[in-house]
């Protein structure tokens, strides 16, 4: 009953924000569709002496309803080659997409260099589990859009479903809701954007979760028209009860294709014990 009640509170806070911020003047004349297909590779001890090796193959779909507001979903299948740490809460989107559709995640872990980081018994580490992961539902709103001295101001809300099976730790077993507010400012070649949110995770039956702080920020350089490097620093506070703070930087570089079609690519270093040692993604996009 309780994480009935939380769900229906966040998807009804999605649909009455998207509601309440569309002026019908701001209507365009149809919803443009864009598809995303993701590959993101991670690997660490995550402090529990075990390296797990993870995969995460997210499809996004997002609808841009207006010029101004957007709603997409993500549904993500996962692998992990054992069962020390949480793959649902260590690669989960939790709705803050900045250059990559990605966001600096949740992941479970407790003090020292070996405690468990997920809810199965260290007999049970070598197994590996694959399949669903947690869908995250995300509403945004250009709230200002970028001129010639203000950034754009862009916030959004998400819900993330426990769609994903927190016994073979692939998910948490809780609805979890938040937002962000995202900034970006592009002057001449340069562009730069920050984003700070805030995350309200579940009561879990496996993982002592709690609500969390994120920090993303990156700056680019167009070498062309259709090339774009960019330098990501992602953060967030401790999103479970003994974990440490997450702290990773990505090399990211976006090519178009064409005027539809784009490919984007990152590596990724981390640097507290919560987060991954290493990673790396390619996501390939499509405009409808």
């Amino acid at each position: 009953m309780i994480k009935k009640g939380i769900c229906c509170n966040a998807v009804g806070g999605l649909l009455l924000a998207g509601s309440l911020l569309v002026p019908g003047w701001a209507r365009a004349e149809g919803p443009a569709l864009s598809a995303t297909l993701g590959f993101e590779f991670a690997s660490g001890d995550y402090g529990t002496g075990v390296t797990t090796r993870s995969i995460y193959l997210p499809v996004t779909v997002s609808v841009a309803a207006t010029e101004r507001l957007g709603f997409s979903l993500e549904i993500p299948y996962v692998y992990q080659s054992n069962s020390a740490v949480n793959t649902g809460v260590l690669l989960g989107s939790g709705g803050q997409m900045a250059g990559m559709q990605k966001e600096t995640a949740a992941m479970s872990g407790q003090h020292g260099g070996s405690g468990s980081m997920s809810s199965a018994k260290p007999g049970s580490y070598s197994r590996s589990a694959r399949g669903l992961g947690d869908v995250t539902a995300k509403a945004g709103y250009v709230l200002v859009p970028e001129g010639d001295i203000m950034p754009r101001i862009r916030p959004y809300l998400f819900v993330k479903f426990p769609t994903g099976d927190e016994s073979r730790a692939l998910g948490t077993g809780a609805f979890d809701q938040g937002g962000a507010v995202e900034f970006f400012k592009q002057v001449e070649r340069w562009y730069s954007f920050v984003e700070t949110g805030y995350t309200v995770q579940g009561h879990s039956p496996v993982l002592p979760l709690k609500d969390y702080f994120s920090f993303n920020a990156g700056t680019g350089y167009a070498i062309t028209e259709t090339l774009l490097p960019m330098v990501v620093l992602k953060t967030s506070t401790a999103p479970i009860e003994g974990a440490s703070a997450l702290v990773d930087t990505r090399i990211k570089l976006k090519y178009l294709v064409t005027g539809r079609t784009s490919i984007e690519g990152y590596l990724a270093k981390g640097w507290t014990r919560s987060s991954a040692d290493y990673g790396s993604g390619l996501a390939v996009s499509y405009d409808f």
